[in-house]
């Protein structure tokens, strides 16, 4: 007997086991009779059905074992013949025997199914939306939080330009990093984008929408041709996605923002873009006839379900999209298909006279896009919610799935059984093994060779005479020492004074009292044992240890053969003609109920794997995509795998241009609309990129113009307490240190040549200075003494500035008006001030010099900024210390880019800027397991706006390993809370916070206004910083 499914049904008939899969993960329910009750019960509507299974007063369905079986037969509606339509129209509720519930679900059926003959949409996309509505919510909402944020988008534009062909990443626009995993993974599939780009509107009135629902798949199709255009032209790093998440959402109308599961938002989403072929190419499905829907042939598949009901055999045909695999219990991708191919006893499929009952799965069509679901989370009934499960699963880069044809269901059965026969062998021959290496029979249990191995020491001992006890006591009296019976006795006489009547307790001296005796032995032996025993004994003993080596090796070596026979059962030829390659992995991190997604999608084309996080497309490697995607490794796995048939070169091939024959790649590849809509954007991004760089070059003639204006000859001196080096107008920013530096310079050569001139005297002058500069940048002083913030000099010289850079500055140091106070000093001043108006501008390059002393700024900036955040942080002030820490460890990386001795120790930064928030988090977690609703409120202001804006910062370099341990401990903190018992209030803030927390990407937004620096003299800084870092060199390090 055999049915085939028609495939305009209702969608819950059509992809039955996805759903019933979804409905065992989300109640936790595994009896397949219950669920598929329930479905039928709810008519498909998952909500409904969650409903019926989990509520406290609804009655479970008690169906006979027969029940599910006997749905595959004619005549059930679960399979409906071609051209047939279930009534679900007429609800009866006039019977007393149901309950409120029922009644509930048969009014919201009604209402569901005269919505959806009004408007097209199903209560699957109403789910869908509910979860868009509450992504958009989210997004809308941080737009108007009332504290100021961290981070903002950085204002330079070339910060967010496109690099060479690099990949076009997306912007997390509120909670939708799922949606950038999945869309960026259909984009990647080469047949899937040509599909989108090359969707035409209708231009026709007749083909115009005529309901709701295609009135929403329009505007979704001609923005996501847009958004793909975009991701293959733009010169943007990233583009934004919202205005099709925004169409999303618009198209459906609900009030309703219950989220639902999110992995069945993608699925349901995918489902959703294939959708908009059916109307231009309907769907049929008849004998010798392929759909024509160009979206059904990419991602839905067919297979036979093979059934036996009490000795009756069956067969039903299926379609499927996304196939739905258990995760619990499994190893790999292929022990989880089988268990997923076969339900019940399997024996009697294939046997003449048996009253089992039982069924398989074959695949009969495979889609080239083969999609599988896997099921990583399950509801937990005791908590009353879903929990992830974090098992290790592995699979392959290469899936062969000739197993699992129809067509090879015979030698696949053979082989199964042989399979099965080694496998019970197989455990037999561990727990033979299992017997050797832990034996015994109490709760301790050791490998027998080691036994007998330990069993042949001690017979091999020395023996001795006496036992433990007497050998330690006679040792004891023989050192002079009180005998074994002063422990009963109490200390002698002696040892107490007569004069006083209470006795003296016994004070244990581990240095004379517990040595132990030289001729003690180390371990026990045998009191008495003959030659002949011992030379019997010894020979027995050898005899059986090399006979349990022996056994042991030959268990060890069959139990590796069989997994090697097991391994290779499917690798004869026949069985490796159905190559499926992995395409993409979407991974989740975090729990249940909140988390991050992105993808690991193959380059076909240059043989590697990429990282797509949202905004960040990054090279990426199969050992990064195993530690990321296996699972049990943190929080991270995959919950979705997509392979694609590798026989299939169209599904990757790139296009070719008819006439000429070459490839078309990039702008080529888009029809002519499209062409120019990209080509806009683009105009608009290079503007952006022009109007910055003219600011730019406006600022760079101001300050040539300013540098430009005589000095003035006797300005006044500065007002006291201001930052010398960052303040004065002078070129070279001296400060009261440096002058008194030059005064002792001139003194110098004043008495080395008294009778020279001023331009000889201020020629030695220099070269003494420069000497004396030198010794310092070559000496390697203690962390606490950093001469290079003494003077500009040391700083160029040990990193390498051009000889001509260090020469002007040392001319405007001495040439600096501060100098004018003493004659002499003027007229060396007048001569360094001459040399400097003779320099030519191709002698030295000044952009090159304004660089240098601006990075010199930049580095006394970072010190300060360093400086204070440390002072802070022993004030155990950190969230003060934190800004500044941050501001210091960004600087600083940017410093240290430039060459090794540009900046600080950047391990010492990071570990202060790590501690900070790791204190702040447990403060701010303690605030939330107060309960107080100001102390909760001020527990989630400390994360929202201090620490999970800083996590970034923390995971961009995935090679501090400490970091990444830290962002892990962070959230596991908060997320242990997902286990306990709360008010229902603090649920609700902490399922809301929690995807925020979780929700990382490693984009690194620029910074608002940096906290104010306070103002330090030369002499100040130095003094503060050899302060602060002392104290440090006191403290324990905590582990840096």
């Amino acid at each position: 007997l055999r049915v085939e499914s028609n495939a305009v049904q209702a969608p819950w008939r059509m992809h039955q086991q996805t759903f019933l899969n979804q409905l065992r993960e989300i109640t936790g329910i595994n009896d397949i009779q219950v669920l598929q009750q329930a479905l039928k019960d709810s008519n498909g509507n998952l909500e409904l059905a969650v409903a019926f299974l989990t509520a406290k007063n609804a009655k479970v369905p008690q169906l006979e074992e027969a029940t599910y079986y006997q749905t595959a037969l004619p005549g059930n509606d679960r399979y409906i013949s071609v051209g047939s339509q279930a009534d679900t129209n007429v609800i009866d509720l006039t019977g007393d025997d149901k309950d409120d519930l029922q009644r509930a679900i048969a009014l919201s059926l009604e209402e569901s199914n005269r919505a959806f003959r009004e408007t097209g949409i199903t209560d699957e996309e109403q789910a869908i939306s509910r979860v868009l509505e509450a992504s958009i919510a989210e997004n809308k909402a941080s737009l108007k939080r009332t504290h100021p944020e961290v981070w903002s988008d950085s204002p330079n534009p070339y910060d967010r330009k496109r690099q060479d062909n690099c990949p076009v990443g997306l912007k997390n626009v509120g909670n939708t990093c799922w949606f950038s995993a999945v869309i960026q993974s259909l984009f990647n599939l080469l047949e899937f984008r040509r599909l989108v780009l090359n969707f035409n509107p209708p231009a026709n009135a007749q083909d115009l929408p005529r309901n709701q629902k295609e009135h929403r798949n329009l505007p979704f199709m001609r923005e996501l041709r847009y958004l793909f255009a975009l991701l293959v032209g733009s010169k943007r790093k990233y583009v934004d996605p919202s205005r099709a998440v925004e169409i999303l959402k618009d198209a459906f109308k609900s009030n309703d923002s219950q989220q639902v599961n999110s992995m069945y938002f993608q699925s349901s989403l995918c489902m959703f873009l294939w959708s908009y072929c059916n109307r231009k190419y309907p769907v049929f499905f008849r004998d010798g006839e392929k759909p024509k829907n160009p979206m059904v042939e990419l991602f839905y598949g067919r297979f036979l379900a093979v059934g036996v009901l009490e000795g009756k055999k069956f067969e039903n045909t299926e379609m499927f999209g996304q196939y739905p695999l258990q995760v619990n219990g499994f190893k790999d991708l292929h022990e989880c298909l089988e268990a997923a191919m076969i339900e019940g006893e399997i024996e009697s499929l294939h046997s003449e006279n048996s009253a089992k009952s039982g069924q398989e799965h074959w695949f009969t069509e495979l889609p080239p896009v083969l999609t599988f679901e896997l099921s990583r989370f399950e509801f937990n009934q005791a908590l009353g919610r879903p929990e992830k499960i974090h098992n290790k699963l592995e699979f392959p880069p290469i899936l062969y799935l000739d197993r699992y044809m129809h067509k090879n269901r015979e030698i696949t059965r053979i082989k199964r059984d042989e399979i099965k026969r080694l496998k019970e062998y197989l455990t037999v021959l561990q727990q033979r093994l299992e017997r050797y290496l832990s034996y015994g029979s109490g709760p301790k249990r050791f490998p027998l060779v080691d036994v007998l191995q330990y069993a042949l020491e001690f017979a091999s001992s020395k023996p001795v005479c006496t036992s433990p006890v007497d050998d330690l006591g006679a040792s004891a009296s023989a050192s002079g020492l009180p005998s074994a019976s002063w422990e009963q006795q109490g200390p002698s006489s002696s040892d107490v004074p007569s004069t006083s009547p209470v006795q003296r307790s016994v004070i244990h001296k581990p240095f004379t009292q517990s040595r132990i005796p030289p001729d003690l032995p180390m371990h026990p032996a045998p009191r008495h044992i003959t030659e002949e025993e011992l030379s019997v004994l010894e020979g027995c003993l050898h005899r059986w240890r090399t006979e349990v080596e022996n056994d042991t090796r030959d268990l060890q070596e069959s139990i590796s053969r069989i997994h090697r026979t097991i391994e290779l059962m499917y690798s004869d030829k026949t069985m490796v003609q159905v190559p499926y390659r992995l395409h993409a992995v979407l991974v989740h991190e975090g729990q249940a109920n909140a988390g991050h997604y992105w993808a690991y999608i193959y380059d076909h084309h240059q043989n590697r794997w990429m990282k797509y996080n949202d905004i960040s497309v990054t090279k990426s490697t199969w050992e990064e995509l195993e530690r990321d995607s296996f699972g049990g490794y943190r929080n991270a796995s995959a919950y979705c795998l997509m392979y694609i048939n590798d026989k299939e070169q169209y599904l990757i091939q790139e296009e070719f241009n008819k006439e000429t024959g070459q490839i078309l790649v990039g702008m080529d590849t888009l029809p002519s609309d499209l062409r120019d809509y990209v080509k806009e954007d683009n105009k608009r991004f290079e503007k952006e990129l022009e109007e910055w760089d003219a600011e730019l070059a406006q600022k760079t003639q101001q300050e040539k113009l300013l540098s430009q204006i005589p000095r003035a000859p006797a300005p006044s001196p500065a007002p006291a307490g201001e930052p010398e080096y960052l303040e004065q107008p002078s070129r070279t920013d001296i400060s009261k240190h440096l002058k008194e530096d030059s005064v002792q310079a001139i003194n110098k050569a004043l008495a080395e040549q008294e009778d020279r001139g001023p331009e000889a005297i201020m020629d030695t002058a220099i070269k003494l200075e420069y000497t004396r500069l030198l010794k310092l940048a070559q000496e390697d002083p203690p962390p606490e003494c950093d001469y290079r913030l003494r003077h500009a000099i040391v700083y160029f010289i040990q990193n390498q500035a051009p000889k001509k850079i260090i020469e002007r500055t040392l001319l405007e140091q001495f040439g600096d008006h501060n100098l004018s106070f003493d004659e002499r000093c003027r007229n060396i001043m007048k001569v360094a001030q001459a040399k400097l108006e003779m320099i030519k501008p191709d002698e030295v390059n000044m952009e090159e010099y304004e660089r240098w002393h601006q990075d010199y700024r930049h580095f006394r900036e970072t010190t300060m900024f360093l400086m204070v955040g440390l002072e802070f942080f022993q004030k155990k002030s950190y969230m003060e210390a934190l800004l500044y820490l941050i501001y210091a460890y960004q600087n600083n990386k940017e410093l240290l880019s430039k060459g090794p001795y540009r900046g600080h120790d950047e391990e010492l930064i990071s570990h202060y800027r790590r501690e900070c928030l790791l204190k702040l988090n447990e403060h701010a977690a303690a605030l939330f397991e107060s309960g107080d609703d100001q102390e909760v409120n001020n527990g989630l202001i400390i994360m929202n706006e201090l620490i999970v804006p800083c996590l970034p910062l923390l995971l961009v370099d995935e090679m501090e390993e400490k970091d990444i341990v830290a962002v892990e401990d962070m959230r596991n903190r908060w997320c242990s809370y997902l286990g306990q018992e709360m008010e229902p209030n603090l649920q609700e803030k902490l399922t809301d916070f929690l995807p925020k927390l979780l929700d990382c990407s490693t984009e690194i937004k620029g910074f608002n206004d940096p906290p104010k620096l306070p103002s330090y003299s030369t002499h100040e800084l130095c003094e503060r910083y050899a302060r602060i870092m002392l104290s440090l060199s006191r403290t324990p390090a905590d582990g840096r």
